[in-house]
C-alpha cells in the first residue's frame, strides 16, 4: 500500500498491517501512533528507532513468530508468507552437506543460547547464513542477544519497506 494509503487507515487496521513486520506491541503502536507520515525514510527512521529501545523479554517472544532458518514457515498467514518469501533461497537448498550443516548449526545455537537462530535471511545466501551461525555460536550471550535484536529490527524494517511505498496510490 502506498504511504497515504497507510497514514489513512484505521488504528486497528494500521496495527494488523504492521504487526507481521515484528510481532512487539510497543513497536506496533508506536509505528501506527506516529501517523501521519510524511514520507517513507521518515516512517522506516520512525521504526528503527523504535527497535533499538526493544528489551531481551520483547525480543524473545518475537522469535516464537520466526521459523528455523532452513525449515519452511508453517502457516499461511502474512508472517509466515514473508519468511517464505525471505528464506527463498535457504530453504530450497539442493545440497544435502550444506542443509545438514545449517540443520546441526540451528541445534548448536539453541543448545548454546535456548532460543532459535535468526537472522536477515533476504539478500543473503545459504554459505553466508551459514558462516554466519557458525561465527555466532562463539558469541558471549548478552551480545549474541544484541546481534539477535539487531537481525529483528533489519527485518520488521525490511518487511515495513515491502509493505508500505512512497508512491501514490489510485483514488
Amino acid at each position: 500500500m502506498d504511504l497515504q494509503d497507510f497514514n489513512a487507515l484505521g488504528v486497528a487496521e494500521a496495527a494488523t498491517a504492521v504487526r507481521p513486520c515484528v510481532d512487539i506491541d510497543r513497536f506496533v503502536d508506536a509505528v501506527v501512533t506516529g501517523r501521519p507520515y510524511a514520507d517513507l525514510e521518515t516512517l522506516l527512521a520512525t521504526a528503527r528507532a523504535h527497535a533499538a529501545t526493544w528489551t531481551p523479554a520483547e525480543v524473545s517472544a518475537a522469535l516464537a513468530d520466526h521459523p528455523r532458518i532452513g525449515e519452511r514457515p508453517a502457516g499461511d498467514d502474512a508472517s509466515a508468507a514473508l519468511s517464505r518469501s525471505e528464506q527463498g533461497g535457504v530453504t530450497g537448498l539442493s545440497d544435502d552437506e550444506l542443509q545438514a550443516r545449517i540443520a546441526a548449526g540451528n541445534r548448536a545455537y539453541e543448545e548454546r543460547f535456548d532460543r532459535i537462530f535468526l537472522i536477515r535471511a533476504a539478500g543473503r545466501s545459504a554459505t553466508e547464513i551459514l558462516h554466519q551461525l557458525e561465527q555466532r555460536l562463539a558469541n558471549d550471550p548478552d551480545h549474541e542477544l544484541a546481534v539477535t535484536a539487531g537481525e529483528l529490527a533489519e527485518i520488521a524494517v525490511l518487511r515495513l519497506r515491502g509493505l508500505v511505498t512512497e508512491g501514490v496510490g489510485a483514488r
